[in-house]
Formats: structure tokens, sequence, C-alpha cells
């Protein structure tokens, strides 16, 4: 047991670096750990638990980020793994970390707007690119279920938000 107290941590903080490294595969430019699918890490006896959280229960990656978890840790000599689906609380935009709504307006993609989900207001959605709040809503679904598809009614140009869930 004293070895588990004395290297867990370290272990624990290098696992969680190596988990930063795996990119969501519809949007690149954010990792699992952004996203705060990455629900927690810990030893358990000679391997590791992984906590991980989809974006929804449907969500179609969710396979391939397993397989991904799966082989990073492989990889780098984390083994057994045991990744453990935890879908209650289901994932919400509220775990997206401030870097990952930066990341995805330099993307060209418009955060999603936590203070007005929570208020049950609809957002005033940014256009990513201007910074204007005069958009207008084109489509209720974008690119991908999780985004809606806006236009700025100041620099005219489409870009899709990423929606509160």
């Amino acid at each position: 047991m004293q070895r588990l107290a004395t290297i867990a941590p370290a272990e624990v903080r290098q696992i969680w670096a190596l988990l930063e490294q795996i990119p969501d595969p519809e949007v690149p430019v954010l990792s699992i750990t952004d996203l705060g699918m990455v629900r927690s890490v810990s030893p358990q006896g000679e391997g590791w638990v992984i906590g991980f959280t989809p974006t929804y229960s449907g969500c179609p990656a969710t396979e391939h980020l397993l397989g991904e978890i799966r082989a990073v840790m492989t990889r780098h000599g984390f083994t057994p793994v045991h990744i453990v689906l935890q879908l209650d609380p289901p994932w919400t935009t509220d775990w997206m970390n401030a870097g990952a709504r930066e990341r995805l307006r330099q993307y060209g993609i418009s955060p999603p707007q936590a203070h007005a989900c929570h208020a049950g207001l609809p957002p005033a959605v940014s256009c990513p690119r201007c910074g204007s709040t005069h958009t207008t809503l084109i489509s209720e679904f974008g690119s991908t279920a999780c985004k809606a598809l806006y236009r700025c009614d100041s620099c005219r140009e489409p870009f899709d938000y990423f929606k509160c869930i």
C-alpha cells in the first residue's frame, strides 16, 4: 500500500497529461480533457481505472475515443486499464474548461454561453470572427448535432455555435 501512496499521484498526473493529448474527432483543437469527458483517473490493484463520460449517450465517436484511451495507456505502460462509462450525470458543456472555449472561438466556432443556458434564455451568440452579437440562427443543427448554424449580421460570415447541453 505504501507504493501506491507514494507513486500513484505522480502517475495520475502523467496519465492526465497523456489523456490531454487525445483530440476530439469532431473538433480537433479540443482534447477529451478540455471537454471534461475524462471524469477520473485512479489506480486499482496493478492497473488503472478511467472514468469517462461521452458528450451524449449515442455519440458515434465514443468507441473510437475508448480505443484511443486504451492505446495511449498501453503505449505508455499503464496497464491493465479499465474504462468506466459514466452516463449519470450526463455530460454538459459546463464541464468544458476556459481554454477550450477560447480555442473553439479561435477555430471559428462560437463557444456555448453557459449563463444564458442556465437562465433558460436564448443565448446572445457572438461571432467568433468579429465578436458581434448581431447574429441570426440559420439552422438549429450545424455540422454536427451539438452545433447550430448562425450567420453574423455584421460581417455576414456563417459560423457554428456549440450549443449548451
